[in-house]
């Protein structure tokens, strides 16, 4: 059972692991590159800003100079700049223990495109993740006991995918519903990707969590937000432990969803969450998987037993 205050005094070391996190140039991605950084683990910083994440590697310097960290230039809404970044992590690495994709995009007030010509929230949150994962998929299977991290959201609880319009063109966009659909599609990779690493008898796992409501600069574009972000907003190394407990704790189930035990889920100590009935649908899952697949031009690779210690 979880305990009530689980903290990053729980996380176990992870001396000779490779974790790469999305978007740790701030907020709950900083913390948590910091947190497991701290523990021995090395940590690729992705992000497509090189300032900032050069920046973010040598916040971490200051604060634990051990540190084992490297930057690689990663953005999400772009696929070539993910098969590029994937091609160095291949090259890189040769094993992958944990892939964390927590970069994300929430909630620009007009619709807007990725360099593919997707929409924004959708194309970041969940395609440039997916495509990410499939790219690196077969290092990590190799890898006994490897994880893919999903940062969600407990908007996921709003959002209805339309799988017909999936780029937002044929109804008014919506930047709230657009969010919580890109939630609701990371919540379905992360179940149909578990039901296969199942399937197989692989050793991976892929798990959810998301971060309550958490002072990042994610809220910057929303007005009601950034007012009450002082009065209830946790600080982001609070909101970070949800991703840190589905990386590293050996409670936490493939398949899984964590988030804050306090009320409402906005707050608190990870903890089992709820999804909503939509995240989890089966047939919905496959469905956005082909069509995925399909979006980005990448094929899923046969899952191999084969193991890297």
């Amino acid at each position: 059972m979880t305990k009530k205050r689980w903290t990053t005094a729980d996380m176990p070391d992870q001396s000779g692991r490779v974790i790469v996190v999305t978007g740790a140039n701030s907020g709950i991605g900083f913390e948590t590159a910091r947190a497991l950084a701290r523990k021995r683990a090395t940590v690729v910083i992705a992000c497509r800003n090189p300032t900032r994440g050069i920046r973010a590697v040598e916040a971490i310097h200051e604060d634990a100079p051990d540190a084992v960290l490297e930057f690689m230039t990663l953005d999400l809404a772009n696929l070539q700049s993910v098969r590029h970044f994937a091609a160095a992590i291949l090259d890189r690495f040769h094993r992958l223990d944990i892939l964390i994709n927590n970069a994300g995009v929430m909630m620009p007030p007009k619709r807007e495109e990725t360099a593919d010509g997707f929409e924004l929230q959708f194309g970041t949150n969940h395609l440039g993740h997916f495509a990410l994962t499939l790219l690196l998929l077969e290092r990590l299977i190799s890898t006994e006991g490897s994880r893919v991290v999903n940062v969600a959201s407990a908007a996921q609880k709003l959002g209805q995918l339309d799988l017909d319009d999936l780029q937002w063109k044929r109804r008014p966009y919506r930047r709230m519903a657009s969010y919580g659909a890109s939630k609701v599609a990371n919540m379905l990779f992360t179940h149909e990707l578990q039901r296969r690493f199942t399937e197989t008898r692989s050793s991976s796992r892929c798990i959810a969590c998301h971060p309550g409501w958490t002072r990042t600069n994610l809220l910057r574009t929303t007005p009601l937000f950034r007012l009450f972000n002082p009065l209830f907003a946790m600080p982001s190394w609070q909101g970070a432990l949800s991703t840190l407990f589905a990386a590293t704790s050996p409670e936490a189930v493939g398949g899984g969803y964590y988030g804050p035990n306090g009320f409402g889920t906005l707050r608190g100590y990870p903890a089992p969450a709820i999804p909503a009935p939509l995240s989890t649908d089966v047939h919905t899952a496959q469905r956005l998987w082909q069509l995925s697949e399909q979006l980005v031009g990448i094929s899923s690779p046969n899952i191999q037993t084969e193991i890297t210690f």
